[in-house]
């Protein structure tokens, strides 16, 4: 069992940033993919960003297309935590932001979610 605690979320004007942590617990040895997804009021959850354990391709990182350029994601593998460099935020960047992980047997865990407001 992976137990995942996202924090960083808040209010924020639009152009504004923010950082999201996620601190991971449990069966931490497990985990290999790491990273983020949200959910805007009314719509389906959607990906954001994931990196890979250095274990696994070197910590590669990707993005969904439409973010690339603004969020930045980081590992700090030993303190278990993921993190997401939200920088010029706009309005649609609105948000439940979750932490996911997926372990090395293919099992996928989740965050109970951080929001993320951006104010115009």
């Amino acid at each position: 069992q992976v137990q995942l605690v996202e924090s960083g979320g808040g209010l924020v004007q639009a152009g504004g940033s923010l950082r999201l942590s996620c601190a991971a617990s449990g069966s931490i040895f497990s985990i290999n993919d790491m990273g983020w997804y949200r959910q805007a009021p009314g719509k389906q959850r959607e990906w954001v960003a994931r990196i890979t354990s250095a274990r696994t391709f070197g910590g590669t990182t990707k993005y969904a297309d439409s973010l690339k350029g603004r969020f930045t994601i980081s590992r700090d593998n030993a303190k278990n935590q993921v993190y997401l460099q939200m920088n010029s935020l706009k309005p649609e960047d609105t948000a439940v932001y979750y932490c996911h992980v997926k372990t090395y047997n293919g099992v996928d865990y989740w965050g109970k979610g951080t929001l993320v407001t951006v104010s115009s």
